[in-house]
């Protein structure tokens, strides 16, 4: 089904809720996900729902939810300005991590959703959700810049806020970060090339990893 074919966010993840193969959603409760386009442009994504997610079905409502409010405040923006999503959109047992399949399974889900919104920018929180776009990103080098990505859309690296809620020394870091991407968003820090793929011998998939977000 062609993005352009969906009237609303609403309609585009009821349709991948029932098309798609994550085998995730046999132990999740339901699927997590935002229903409207952000008035900001900016679209935030994690790695998978917890169990707070989980339980209600919307995106970040945990304690690294909580922080993501506070961080957001620091910057003058609010949750309703911004979208938030995550590379997986079922939780997984525990709370480990999505694996490599699980996160293939919603890849298209989440390509429909960056279409449909045309971001003005996209923030990936912590290492699952900048490998989605920069294959062989490291947060720890990356974060707090911004990085030209082949959709023409900017990435700008953060760790993810649940980092902070284990390691506090981070949540300086965390601030120090959105400092600078309400810099970016005014035109004061330059967005920087993305290493090229062929130089630094990146096999074919991610090649095209790095490039799928313009095709479906």
């Amino acid at each position: 089904m062609k993005v352009k074919e969906f009237k609303s966010l609403s309609d585009l993840h009821q349709y991948y809720a029932i098309n798609n193969t994550c085998k995730l959603k046999k132990s999740a409760t339901q699927p997590v996900y935002e229903k409207f386009v952000p008035s900001s442009g900016i679209v935030f994504i994690g790695e998978a729902p917890g169990a707070n997610e989980d339980k209600t079905g919307i995106p970040f409502v945990g304690k690294a939810g909580k922080l993501l409010d506070q961080l957001l405040k620091s910057i003058s923006l609010s949750r309703d300005e911004v979208y938030v999503t995550n590379v997986v959109k079922y939780r997984p047992p525990q709370n480990r991590d999505p694996l490599p399949k699980e996160k293939d399974a919603c890849r298209v889900w989440l390509n429909a959703e960056l279409l449909l919104i045309n971001p003005k920018v996209i923030v990936p929180l912590g290492k699952h959700a900048l490998e989605r776009f920069i294959p062989d990103g490291r947060i720890s080098a990356s974060h707090g810049r911004a990085f030209e990505h082949k959709s023409g859309i900017p990435i700008f690296a953060m760790y993810h806020p649940a980092v902070a809620l284990y390691n506090p020394d981070l949540k300086d870091t965390l601030l120090e970060d959105f400092k600078r991407l309400k810099m970016f968003l005014d035109g004061e820090i330059e967005i920087q090339e993305t290493p090229t793929l062929e130089r630094k011998g990146f096999s074919k998939e991610k090649k095209e990893a790095i490039a799928d977000i313009t095709s479906l």
